[in-house]
């Protein structure tokens, strides 16, 4: 690894209810093949569908202890030893058709239950976490600054109380504010994942610059 270089984790989810192909994952791993610039050391993970199966890999992702022993797991340690300067994760919403900038993660009202058939106990992601986090990126100023052809973005400040969301709050938590969340659209003839991944890179590179900005 290039010690000049910053490393940032891009997440995608798997499978959930019927959609057997996620295209946030799909639209991931495109924007890997096109990659974030010179001195960007990026890396990406599938998430699964489950609030405590996600929650243990985005603990790992900021360096929660826990036993490394197999090759993912070495992944995750060399992680942990990066110099992180962001993690952007990005999920499905299923019945939009934009591109959704997410603001901030809740802590509470989580009554869903994930792929496991598990709800978080009270619907809380941390008992004794702050209501709401805020992302050190700013998405309000990045959504009036980018355009995507082809496709509208949108600014929000709800991902929706279910994995998403969940994940979100939990990478805001233990990564100081340092994290972003991404909703894309279900995949279409008009919205392809390579559609999705040229956005992706546009996007994530435009809050890269925004995180510049902030340690001049």
């Amino acid at each position: 690894m290039d010690s000049n270089s910053n490393t940032v984790v891009v997440t995608g989810f798997g499978p959930f209810r019927q959609h057997l192909i996620n295209s946030s994952w799909e639209a991931v791993k495109e924007m890997s093949k096109l990659g974030l610039g010179e001195n960007i050391d990026l890396h990406i993970m599938q998430l699964p569908a489950s609030y405590q199966k996600a929650k243990e890999l985005v603990c790992k992702i900021w360096g929660t202890p826990q036993p490394l022993v197999c090759h993912f797991h070495f992944l995750l340690f060399t992680l942990m030893g990066a110099k992180k300067q962001l993690t952007v994760h990005i999920g499905l919403a299923s019945s939009s058709k934009a591109i959704i900038l997410e603001q901030c993660g809740k802590n509470k009202g989580y009554r869903e239950m994930d792929v496991c058939g598990f709800c978080p106990e009270d619907g809380c992601c941390l008992l004794d976490g702050p209501e709401k986090i805020e992302s050190a990126i700013n998405m309000k100023t990045l959504w009036k600054n980018i355009s995507v052809e082809g496709i509208d973005i949108v600014f929000s400040r709800d991902a929706g109380r279910y994995i998403c969301d969940y994940t979100y709050y939990t990478s805001l938590y233990y990564g100081n504010r340092r994290a972003a969340f991404i909703h894309v659209p279900p995949l279409s003839k008009l919205v392809t994942a390579d559609f999705l991944g040229k956005a992706l890179q546009i996007i994530i590179v435009e809050m890269l610059k925004q995180c510049g900005e902030k340690n001049e």
